[in-house]
């Protein structure tokens, strides 16, 4: 019998467009569901989660990508948490999250490259026992709706999907309002019979 699996939805707000040169504000992580092999059940996407806000780890930023997700890069450096810090509260919150459900973690984003990258580098980067999601547990909902719609990538976008699979909440821009509403949304995608 396969090993359970439950899926962690993901979402980053950061200062710039990638990891090292710019910095991770915030993120936000969410327990969408299990799978344990023959079936896939659905949790309460807002029961289990993890938020963390961050200091910077360097001085470059986009004033535009730091306005997406509306926090104050001065109150980050005074108040944020150290990464390290962070990191190995998230490490250590998706462990008690398996042991919990008996299952291993993975990662799931819309789109999964961009909240991946920053995850990735940064649990490698500042997390004592690196990534918690290995190298590639990982799922990204733009391939899962575009394999089951049949459509192109291109196509795979949240205004063109039916409505229904849509999660009633709004996209805020606030890493943990995102990764419950993104959570959400994958759920509705795994029960979708398109």
């Amino acid at each position: 019998m396969a090993k359970s699996e439950f899926y962690v939805s993901a979402d980053v707000e950061a200062d710039g467009p990638i990891p090292g040169p710019f910095s991770m504000s915030s993120f936000g992580l969410a327990v969408a569901g299990v799978h344990d092999g023959a079936g896939f059940r659905a949790l309460d996407p807002a029961e289990r989660t993890f938020y963390a806000e961050l200091k910077p780890i360097s001085d470059a930023y986009d004033p535009e990508a730091l306005a997406v997700g509306g926090l104050d890069r001065g109150r980050l450096t005074r108040e944020g948490q150290d990464p390290a810090r962070a990191m190995n509260a998230a490490a250590a919150w998706l462990a008690a999250a398996a042991d919990e459900l008996a299952a291993t973690p993975v990662f799931v984003a819309y789109p999964l490259g961009y909240d991946w990258m920053w995850l990735y580098w940064y649990f490698m980067r500042f997390a004592d026992g690196g990534s918690p999601f290995g190298h590639s547990r990982c799922l990204d909902l733009k391939t899962l709706y575009a394999a089951k719609a049949e459509v192109a990538i291109s196509g795979a976008t949240k205004r063109s999907m039916p409505s229904h699979l849509l999660s009633s909440r709004p996209h805020t821009h606030h890493a943990l309002d995102d990764a419950i509403e993104q959570g959400e949304l994958f759920q509705n995608l795994m029960r979708w019979q398109a």
